[in-house]
């Protein structure tokens, strides 16, 4: 699976891991599995020959190394050795078989998870059969007579095959490879260092390799903190939503309906009571005095006329004013900032100074407003009994409303040392 064509299918077969631990196990299966089955067929078959000695002397002339077996006597002799020699063939290819059966079954799976306990059974046992391998190698070198050293060729293959199978991660994979080619340049006669080429490439490839991922992990990083902020703007502006739609609902609705009962009652009496009908207009007109307050209210809430046509520092001057405690504003903005930050500033000195006047029992209230490094920084501190959650509701909608403008708001608010809310923001003019 993977690709379609006939490329894309071959590249997605090379890219599998799976696919090479197949070609692996099947490697090992044709040169070492073969010398060893035909060890233990030869025990085998020696050790029933040696048993069969009983029976096959009288027609047959049969030596055991020097020793001529020509009575029953010494044909009976044999049989312990053969007896001994099966049982020793058969714990071989009990031996052998489970060998290869932990090798096999790791491959019959569908999926296998990377870093499991499958993962080091399967190294483990990739590692005992080259050792095997190896062996077999070096016993059939030492059997002819030893002469030039060729099982270093198989040594460093088989190595290198069981290195890029255990290691973990591109840099060491090619470090794996550069010290193989070390080898086979030494192996070779050494000479010109023709590797220092290949080892050039690896380091470019490793270094090319590192740079990307540590990209990629800047982005995952940026992602994942966009989509907490995303969810959090989203979760403000539904919260918005429903405060607007109960202050609807139980302020200036509620005296609307008020307001066209008494219109209604005063029409009837116009005629009957002037002086009660007079007296219904009157508490109508109040009604309508009050929920048009009320609506300017509710739109200031939304976002203030004077912030939209003055500014920022007039709007926080203005909420200095009607605040019940004594505030002081410091502001220094050369050029007003986009209006998505205006407002968010807004809404953060507005929430801090309603919570120091209604919850932390403030006597004064300091507000700064100022650039610094290309970002609007909003403080708000104020003297009050301090101890505020930063967890809060209020604050954690604050904090959601920031960082949705890819800002950051901090509180720092130690218990009867009064409070201290800074927001920055990006401040793109």
């Amino acid at each position: 699976p993977g690709g379609s064509g006939y490329w894309s299918r071959a590249r997605a077969v090379a890219e599998d891991r799976m696919f090479w631990r197949e070609q692996a196990y099947l490697f090992l299966r044709v040169f070492a599995a073969w010398p060893l089955a035909v060890g233990v067929v030869s025990l085998a078959g020696a050790s029933l020959w040696l048993l069969g000695l009983p029976i096959s002397y009288r027609w047959v002339n049969e030596d055991v190394g020097s020793w001529h077996v020509d009575t029953l006597q010494k044909a009976l002799l044999g049989m312990p050795l053969g007896v001994l020699g099966l049982a020793l063939a058969a714990a071989v290819a009990r031996g052998i078989a489970s060998l290869w059966e932990k090798a096999a079954l790791p491959l019959l799976v569908e999926s296998e998870p990377r870093g499991g306990g499958r993962d080091l059974r399967a190294l483990r046992t990739h590692a005992l059969l080259t050792l095997l391998a190896n062996a077999v190698v070096l016993v059939v070198w030492a059997s002819t007579g030893h002469g030039t050293f060729w099982p270093k060729w198989v040594l460093i293959a088989t190595g290198l095959v069981l290195a890029l199978h255990g290691l973990r991660g591109l840099t060491l994979k090619l470090a794996a490879l550069a010290v193989f080619e070390i080898f086979v340049w030494w192996f070779a006669g050494a000479g010109y260092f023709w590797p220092m080429w290949s080892i050039l490439g690896f380091a470019i490839v490793a270094a090319v390799v590192a740079i990307v991922r540590h990209q990629r992990g800047g982005l995952e990083e940026r992602i994942g903190v966009l989509e907490t902020t995303r969810a959090g703007a989203v979760d403000v502006q539904d919260t918005e939503l429903r405060r607007i739609e109960r202050d609807l609902h139980d302020g200036a609705q509620a005296r609307l309906v008020a307001l066209g009962m008494n219109l209604g009652m005063a029409e009837q009496k116009l005629a009957a009571d002037p002086d009660a009908a007079r007296g219904l207009v009157a508490e109508a007109r109040a009604g309508v005095e009050e929920a048009l307050r009320e609506l300017r209210d509710l739109a200031r809430g939304i976002h203030p006329p004077v912030l939209a046509d003055r500014g920022l520092e007039a709007a926080i001057q203005a909420l200095a004013q009607r605040s019940a405690v004594p505030v002081e504003v410091h502001a220094s903005i050369a050029e007003r900032p986009s209006s998505a930050v205006e407002t968010a500033a807004y809404f953060v000195a507005a929430e801090a100074m309603t919570n120091a006047a209604k919850h932390a029992g403030a006597t004064r209230i300091d507000v700064s407003i100022r650039r610094e490094a290309g970002r609007l920084v909003v403080e708000v501190a104020d003297d009050g009994k301090g101890g505020a959650d930063p967890a809060g509701s209020g604050l954690t909608g604050l904090r959601h409303r920031v960082e949705a403008l890819d800002g950051r708001l901090d509180v720092t608010s130690p218990s009867g040392g009064g409070t201290t809310l800074r927001a920055e923001l990006p401040c793109v003019s």
